[in-house]
């Protein structure tokens, strides 16, 4: 089931990005090698290159998680590859020195393909991307066909974070989620999830999950997508009130002599 996830403004001043337990139970339980605390860590790091970028400035890469050497023979370094050789405790997605290299990596071109276990087997890789049965929502760039490629041909879970500070996760082709870090992010972003949709809170989360039991035309999906987006940014941020005063317009005053 598609879910949009904005971290509010609490989770964002605290810098407390951990999901919670449940959210992504639906990713993994579609895919039987999935494990949730990879996911879970990928997602968190994904989330924090969001937030962060690198020395103020925003920043977009891909992390593949699964079939790692299937993804490696579908793909080839566009440099050196800088975790090459090293011992797998040292590389694995959890590691503190780990995630502070792939941060300060993912500023160069090209994708971190992670295993099913949380090992990080390369980096900078550029992935063979094919259009052929993708169905991408109008608006998303280049990473973002590689990673539903990938997750479609070869049966990865593909994760993008975008230069606009928006995580989004493809499995089998689709978009199936997408990370809003922000919460005055949802005022700027329309999302590109497809059908009708409902609202829960849980824990220091707003999820918009799209109902696949009650199918809706596109407009009004949106529609009611915006409207539900708007609720939630008034309660956070309440709009000013007018001013008392009637501004005055096209009036122009002599200079003094």
């Amino acid at each position: 089931m598609p879910l949009a996830i904005g971290l509010t403004q609490a989770a964002v001043s605290t810098g407390d990005t951990s999901m919670s337990p449940s959210i992504f139970n639906s990713i993994c339980s579609r895919v039987e090698w999935c494990r949730r605390e990879v996911l879970d860590a990928v997602l968190e790091l994904a989330v924090e290159i969001a937030r962060e970028g690198r020395e103020g400035l925003r920043i977009g890469t891909l992390f593949t998680l699964g079939h790692a050497d299937a993804v490696l023979s579908h793909s080839r370094p566009l440099i050196l590859d800088p975790l090459s050789g090293h011992e797998p405790t040292a590389t694995h997605v959890t590691d503190a020195n780990l995630r502070g290299t792939v941060k300060e990596l993912a500023q160069l071109d090209g994708a971190f393909v992670v295993s099913e276990t949380g090992i990080v087997v390369a980096a900078c890789r550029y992935l063979d991307a094919s259009v052929e049965d993708i169905d991408l929502p109008l608006g998303l760039g280049s990473r973002h066909l590689a990673a539903a490629s990938v997750s479609q041909r070869l049966g990865t879970i593909a994760i993008v974070v975008s230069e606009s500070a928006i995580v989004r996760v493809f499995y089998a082709g689709e978009l199936v989620a997408e990370i809003i870090p922000e919460l005055w992010l949802l005022h700027q972003h329309r999302s590109r999830l497809r059908g009708r949709v409902s609202e829960q809170h849980t824990q220091d989360l707003a999820i918009f999950t799209a109902d696949e039991r009650r199918p809706a035309p596109a407009d009004e999906g949106a529609a009611r997508a915006d409207s539900d987006l708007d609720e939630a940014l008034e309660e956070s941020f309440p709009a000013s009130d007018a001013p008392s005063w009637t501004p005055v317009v096209g009036v122009k005053t002599k200079a003094a002599s």
